[in-house]
């Protein structure tokens, strides 16, 4: 029923990479070419809110620029907020703690709070930022959803890329039998990789089911002794009741396996839906018990704010914000900060 793919790769190869021809070779000056310098995360994560940063550090340049401190300003910031996908409760929250810094700094030029509101920003986000520990359990067994099209497959290669610096061994479950190319994807990223995947037949004539793949990969795992299982679903939709009841069962299943499992169940979110996302951990986690959330594509939208909507939301318990991807390449999913990534919003 199963089938198991694993890269020909020869494992020695994967230390590292061979320079390409010429790489090394002389210009015509007759000087070694110099290699490019590898650019910083945090260098990628301010590129990659470039336009929620312009977005929002423009109309405050012009905002704070100078002048007293009223009711006016507080109403103009609130727009601005509220426009930045920073959402209703996050914003209030903001204003809120921002008119008592006042008071209690006696600030008086608007120019005095822009160092004021990336505190109160970054503190209101800190809470999201719980790195991931996968020590407790082996395998470690994460479980990825989310919506159709947010990027989990690509997430999970990432993830595997990630897991694999770390000194980790991992497997992939291909529990995506709903979209024919999910499994080519995910194959395509273990060969990458140079990892198992544990996926169904490829056979179009015959329905696999979600759960049995992922079953059958725990306990692959369990034999091999892996320490990372990523096991991929199908995308489906919050309103589509009974695809939200499979995946219940997908969950219970994989309990059948290792009774603590699954250890992580990740949400994957796109940034360019904003607000929307809100509802989907809602629902999702009414669903699954979310433990922890994935924010891809931070580099193509404007609504990088909806971070700040989701702490808002959530003032006593936030969830965990475990990885924010800003880029296509393989690392550019990291775990998040919340210092680094305020520092990246403003100028």
């Amino acid at each position: 029923m199963f089938s198991f793919f694993k890269s020909k790769k020869d494992p020695a190869e994967s230390a590292g990479t061979p320079a390409s021809p010429g790489a090394d070779a002389p210009d015509e000056a007759g000087a070694a070419a110099k290699p490019e310098e590898p650019i910083s995360f945090a260098a990628k994560l301010k590129l990659g809110l470039a336009r929620t940063r312009q977005n929002l550090s423009k109309q405050l340049s012009g905002l704070f620029g100078g002048g007293k401190i009223d009711e006016a300003l507080y109403e103009e910031l609130e727009t601005i907020l509220l426009t930045s996908d920073i959402g209703v409760s996050a914003t209030q929250q903001l204003l809120e703690n921002l008119r008592k810094r006042v008071t209690r700094d006696a600030l008086t030029d608007s120019a005095q709070l822009k160092e004021a509101l990336k505190e109160l920003l970054a503190a209101m986000l800190e809470p999201l930022a719980q790195p991931l520990d996968t020590a407790a359990h082996k395998p470690f067994v994460i479980m990825i959803t989310g919506v159709n099209g947010v990027g989990k497959t690509t997430s999970i290669g990432k993830l595997a890329k990630y897991f694999q610096g770390q000194g980790k061994s991992v497997l992939l479950a291909a529990g995506d039998t709903f979209r024919a190319a999910a499994r080519e994807q995910l194959i395509a990223w273990g060969e990458r990789n140079n990892v198992t995947v544990i996926a169904p037949d490829n056979d179009p004539d015959k329905k696999s089911d979600p759960a049995a793949v992922i079953f059958d990969a725990v306990n692959s795992a369990k034999a091999r002794g892996i320490d990372i299982v990523l096991a991929d679903t199908a995308g489906r939709l919050t309103t589509q009741l009974h695809l939200m009841e499979e995946i219940k069962k997908v969950k219970r299943v994989i309990a059948k396996a290792m009774p603590d499992a699954p250890h992580e169940v990740l949400l994957v979110l796109d940034a360019n839906t904003g607000q929307n996302a809100i509802a989907q951990v809602k629902a999702f986690d009414e669903a699954l018990d979310v433990t922890g959330l994935i924010m891809t594509k931070l580099d193509g939208t404007a609504k990088g704010g909806v971070v700040a909507a989701i702490a808002g939301q959530y003032p006593e318990n936030p969830p965990a914000l475990r990885f924010i991807g800003v880029g296509e390449g393989v690392d550019d999913l990291r775990p998040f900060d919340a210092k680094q990534f305020v520092d990246a919003l403003f100028d």
